[in-house]
């Protein structure tokens, strides 16, 4: 099996900082889900049996004004049918590009005291995810 990420690495995340600021991003978001959402024990949803799938409902129920506060949106969202390029062992339950009118914005999102209690969810919820940053360009009928 290969690696699996929820959370970023140090380093990855310095390099997500040292980039310009001022600027709109888009974040792709890659989701595996658990069949069983993981919450630490003594959470309140710990033992509900909750799927994954649920437990990331929740996360977009608690984190989601926060998220539309600080000006984000969703701009893209899809469920995976299958690789066409790429390894085949990672098959993705959803994906989606959330796009935030500047990093400012997402920082402040993630430093907010209800977004952090709301990102347990999560956490509990997959068990394999990408977050990777794209600066936004010109869209229309043409790859160039």
């Amino acid at each position: 099996m290969s690696e699996v990420y929820i959370d970023p690495s140090p380093t990855n995340f310095q390099a997500f900082k040292d980039l310009p600021r001022d600027e709109p991003i888009h974040m792709l978001n890659l989701l595996l889900y658990r069949h069983l959402a993981k919450y630490p024990e003594g959470h309140e949803h710990h033992g509900n049996g909750w799927s994954g799938r649920r437990a990331y409902e929740e996360y977009g129920k608690t984190s989601g004004p926060i998220f539309r506060r600080v000006g984000g949106e969703i701009v893209w969202r899809g469920a995976f049918q299958t690789m066409v390029t790429g390894l085949d062992t990672r098959k993705w339950h959803d994906g989606f590009v959330a796009h935030y009118p500047n990093s400012g914005a997402f920082f402040e999102m993630i430093k907010d005291a209800d977004y952090q209690k709301a990102v347990v969810n999560r956490t509990a919820a997959l068990v394999d995810s990408r977050l990777i940053r794209f600066k936004p360009l010109m869209v229309g009928a043409a790859f160039g």
